[in-house]
Formats: structure tokens, C-alpha cells, sequence
């Protein structure tokens, strides 16, 4: 029992209170779901939103770097201004091959992309897949089906430079072995004369065209560049000419008299057959020619001319010019092609000369 005080009772004993359960009522067991709803809606949206920008950025970074695949009208693309790797178009159109890749393309569809780049005149130009353009082209001409009025392709952005873009046309088949060495070289010599290039050397060209080539092959390349700078205007039939009969031809050349008797009997020739033939007959002849020994000159220790204001000392294994001007101060590409044609002209002339 509790104490009790001085006045005589004691403290009342109370138990403490209990608390009161009280239960959520329909209205706001509803309003509490519907917080509850509109709180995981937000996250919701908001990783949503998140998630797409993310997607939104790796579309544009995939855009950007070309790895993004468009459906384009054939009537979009030109053609006109790299020129394309290999001889006789018309007849390639009208080739065996090209039927069976059209008939893969009507029955299967366009399975490779084509690659293209923006063109100053707002359209796109071909690349890659000169083949693909025009099998679509011809199927639509010849069908009338809108289906084979667009094609797959790939769209270059940026500028990847114009030695970049002769690079990549012709990668895809060198790596395919379907180019003839004629083709190949006929590359370079348009690249070398192209002035967007900036590489006028044939030697280095082919050297960056065709890079992943063994040295071995691109050796052959530089022999039919030659032959092709010499019988270029006259040889009608350049991708029947055979690996070793090209490279035959090139080494023959001795003299400008003999070169020009070939040029005037392969002006004659109708077939590939009698081409050939006239070619070989031309190797064959300068096995034959004695070659006449050339005068041994006396050496000397050195020289000394003048060249307008340039004053020149040759002496063994040194050429040494001395001017006024700051040859310092002169673009480096400037010097770099003077070199070159000092070089041309010390080992006989350049290689290429316009077709």
C-alpha cells in the first residue's frame, strides 16, 4: 500500500495510459496508395529520363564516329566526285557478276552498307559500294519497285581528308583480292595528280594507299604505275595485262625509240590476245638488244656553280646550297616538293607524267 502523507491519504494509483490503435480509413488508406503510386512514378520518370539521355548521347557519339546506319534515297547520292577504283565501268554494269548481285539483292536484300560523305552541294557522295549503288540503281530501273529505290548506308561525319576517303574506297577490295594490279596503280596516278591529295610522289602514294600491302606486291603496283605513265593513252585492254608481263614490260623499257615503235603497234591491237602479244614481243626484243655500256665518269672531288642568286657546292654524298633567303621561314611542304623534283630530276625525270 502506498504511504500515505500527513493529511491522510495516500497518492491514487493509476496505471499509465494506454495509447488508442486507431485504424486508416478507406479514404486514407486510398490517399496513402496514391502517394505512394505518384512517389514511385516520379523515380520512375526521372530513370527514365536519365536513361535516355544517356542513349541520346551514345546515338550522337555512335552519329558522329559513322557506326550509325541510314535509309537514303538513291536520288540523294552522287557519284561524281571520287573517282572509282576501277577501269570500264560500263562494262562491270553490264558484267555477269553484276547480275548475280542483283539477283542476291532481289531475293535477299541489301546486306552490306554502302558508305557515303557529305558533298559541298548539300547531297551525299559514294564512297564504298559502287557495285551495291548501281545494282539498286538498275533494279529500280528495271522494275519500277520503290523498294529498291533506297539504300542502307553508312554517312561519313567530319572531313577524314581526301587521301582518307581514296583509302577507304579502295580497302574493301584489296582485301577482297578484286582489283587488277592495272586498277590499283591507275589509283594512284589519279590520286597523285588530285591537288586535294597534297601527295604528288606515286612512290609514297602507293606506299598509303596500300599500306597493308606485303612490300613485294606494292612493288608490282609501282611497276604498272610506270607502265601506265607510258602506255597509258594506248594500252586498250590495261586489266588483261598480267602480274609478271607488266612488270616485264616496265623493266624493258630502255629506249624512247623502242617505247615508241610499242606505242604505235598497241595503238593496232583490237583484242587483249594481240595487246598481250605485242608486249611480250617487246620483252622478248629487249633480252635480246646488247646493252651498251654506260660511260664510266671520271670522279671528282667536288664543284662549285651558280644557280641565279643560289650558289652550289656538289661534292660526294653532299649537295650544299647557300642563298640569302631564309629557307627557315619557307612553308615546309614548299621545300618538301622542291626536294622531291631536285630528286625526280637527279634520277631522270618523274615517274608520272599526265594521262
Amino acid at each position: 500500500m502506498a504511504k500515505s502523507n500527513k493529511f491522510g491519504f495516500a497518492p491514487l494509483e493509476t496505471e499509465p495510459p494506454q495509447r488508442r490503435e486507431r485504424s486508416v480509413g478507406p479514404m486514407g488508406a486510398a490517399v496513402r496508395e496514391a502517394a505512394e503510386s505518384l512517389t514511385d512514378a516520379t523515380e520512375a520518370k526521372v530513370e527514365k529520363r536519365r536513361q535516355n539521355a544517356v542513349d541520346a548521347e551514345a546515338f550522337r557519339t555512335a552519329q558522329d564516329e559513322g557506326r550509325v546506319l541510314m535509309s537514303l534515297e538513291l536520288s540523294q547520292i552522287a557519284t561524281d566526285d571520287l573517282p572509282r577504283d576501277r577501269m570500264d565501268l560500263e562494262a562491270v554494269a553490264a558484267s555477269d557478276e553484276m547480275e548475280e548481285l542483283k539477283a542476291s539483292i532481289r531475293e535477299r536484300g541489301q546486306k552490306e552498307p554502302i558508305e557515303v560523305y557529305p558533298g559541298p552541294d548539300g547531297s551525299f557522295q559514294l564512297k564504298k559500294g559502287w557495285r551495291r549503288f548501281t545494282a539498286l540503281s538498275q533494279l529500280l530501273a528495271e522494275t519500277g519497285d520503290a523498294r529498291f529505290g533506297t539504300i542502307i548506308a553508312r554517312i561519313e561525319r567530319g572531313d577524314d581528308g581526301r587521301l582518307a576517303r581514296y583509302i577507304d574506297m579502295v580497302e574493301e577490295n584489296v582485301v577482297r583480292e578484286d582489283l587488277t594490279f592495272a586498277e590499283m596503280a591507275q589509283v594512284v596516278i589519279t590520286a597523285a595528280q588530285d591537288d586535294a591529295v597534297g601527295e604528288p610522289d606515286p612512290d609514297a602514294l602507293v606506299a598509303r594507299l596500300y599500306g597493308s600491302l606485303h612490300k613485294m606486291k606494292k612493288s608490282y603496283i609501282r611497276s604498272f604505275v610506270f607502265l601506265l605513265s607510258q602506255l597509258g593513252d594506248v594500252l586498250p585492254f590495261p586489266k588483261a595485262v598480267s602480274r609478271n608481263l607488266g612488270v616485264d614490260v616496265s623493266r624493258a623499257f630502255k629506249t624512247q625509240g623502242a617505247a615508241q615503235a610499242l606505242r604505235e603497234k598497241l595503238a593496232t591491237c583490237q583484242t587483249p590476245e594481240e595487246q598481250n602479244k605485242a608486249l611480250a614481243a617487246f620483252v622478248d626484243a629487249a633480252k635480246t638488244t646488247p646493252q651498251t655500256p654506260k660511260k664510266k665518269l671520271e670522279p671528282r672531288e667536288k664543284f662549285e656553280f651558280h644557280v641565279g642568286s643560289l650558289k652550289v657546292t656538289a661534292r660526294r654524298g653532299e649537295c650544299r646550297i647557300v642563298s640569302k633567303d631564309d629557307f627557315a621561314a619557307i612553308p615546309k611542304s614548299q621545300l618538301e616538293r622542291a626536294i622531291k623534283a631536285f630528286e625526280e630530276e637527279l634520277r631522270g625525270g618523274p615517274s608520272v607524267r599526265p594521262l
